[in-house]
């Protein structure tokens, strides 16, 4: 499916939905940053390809997890900070995203999907949550939802962030990329498939490594197990999606 492992812009999840730096430093106070409190800096990226055959690469991308007043940056997601809510605001929130392919082997051209949406970043006492949920207003017209949990463990100067979520995709989300119509079917020799919803459950794990008092080193990797109603699909490589990435950044205090 997708290359979604989203990101470049400035770069994806998340995705996503990752809980590297679990937050800036201001974002438990209701006062908003007037600077960047955050991390900029760029790092080699493990890129799932996971249709038609595609093999995975890697690539040098830009990584920005930070905040600036009401504009937030999270790998793949950003957005604006609007009302406070709980222990952080609610987002109005845009995603970057390469589920997209090119037309081949018969099937028709995937149009990369503009998820625009809402969602919240939660810091509490026993770890983070991010909840969003997207509607891509480009031609798929389908829905996805995440829920991340991110807690924090430290171990000397290194903090170590493990994750766990679920994402939701919607059937039309789904079978736009996936689906295989029966024009595609009879020009490809890929058999006939509808997609249907799916729950995708997400597992990761980050750590951020001091090099010194300015910058750090971020090491991470995510999980995503394909949910049936998009796994069985016959333009699949397989059913499990990883994302790896080893970021140097500048952190912003």
């Amino acid at each position: 499916m997708k290359t979604s492992i989203v990101f470049t812009l400035s770069l994806l999840c998340a995705a996503p939905a990752m809980a590297q730096q679990a937050a800036p430093d201001s974002i438990g106070s209701a006062a908003l940053p007037d600077r960047i409190v955050g991390d900029l800096g760029a790092g080699v990226y493990h890129l799932e390809r996971n249709v038609l055959d595609k093999s995975a690469h890697n690539t040098l991308l830009p990584y920005a997890y930070f905040d600036y007043g009401r504009f937030f940056a999270r790998l793949d997601t950003f957005g604006i900070k609007t009302a406070r809510i709980g222990a952080g605001y609610l987002e109005l929130a845009a995603r970057v995203s390469f589920d997209g392919f090119d037309a081949e082997r018969g099937l028709q051209h995937r149009s990369n999907p503009i998820p625009l949406g809402i969602g919240t970043f939660q810091e509490t006492p026993y770890g983070a949550f991010f909840l969003n949920a997207f509607y891509d207003f480009n031609q798929s017209h389908g829905t996805l939802a995440e829920a991340i949990y991110a807690a924090q463990v430290d171990v000397g100067p290194v903090s170590i962030y493990p994750q766990v979520g679920v994402e939701r995709r919607s059937a039309n989300y789904n079978n736009y990329f996936l689906g295989v119509s029966a024009a595609e079917s009879a020009a490809s020799g890929y058999r006939q498939y509808h997609a249907g919803a799916s729950n995708n459950a997400i597992v990761g794990l980050s750590a951020d490594i001091p090099v010194n008092a300015d910058w750090r080193l971020n090491v991470t990797w995510r999980r995503k197990w394909l949910g049936s109603g998009a796994a069985d699909s016959p333009i699949l490589n397989h059913k499990i999606e990883d994302m790896g990435l080893v970021a140097l950044n500048y952190h912003f205090k």
